[in-house]
């Protein structure tokens, strides 16, 4: 299995449909992290880029996956396959019996 990233450019000016799509377009981001599909999400601070870190079979299935999100017709998607992605794990302290 192989790793894209995916980035997104975003509209300008959001309008109210565009708006009212965000929840959906959690949802869906939420049910592919919990599945381990999409490793990470993030969004510029201006609104303006979206990155998402995609696992898939292939650029097909990226495209594919991509295209389910609710908010697909306002982004414009460049998809890169990675070589590697490295990411800082959530450290659990380890439990201690004593």
């Amino acid at each position: 299995m192989s790793q894209y990233m995916i980035e997104f450019e975003l509209p300008a000016s959001m309008d109210a449909e565009f708006i009212q799509r965000i929840p959906a377009q959690r949802l869906k981001i939420n049910e592919l992290m919990e599945s381990g599909k999409i490793l990470s999400y993030s969004l510029s601070a201006d609104r303006q880029k979206l990155w998402c870190i995609l696992k898939a079979e292939s650029e097909v299935e990226a495209m594919e996956t991509i295209a389910e999100f609710p908010l697909i017709e306002y982004m414009d998607p460049t998809v890169t396959e990675l070589m590697f992605h490295n990411m800082v794990a959530a450290r659990i302290p380890l439990f201690s019996l004593n």
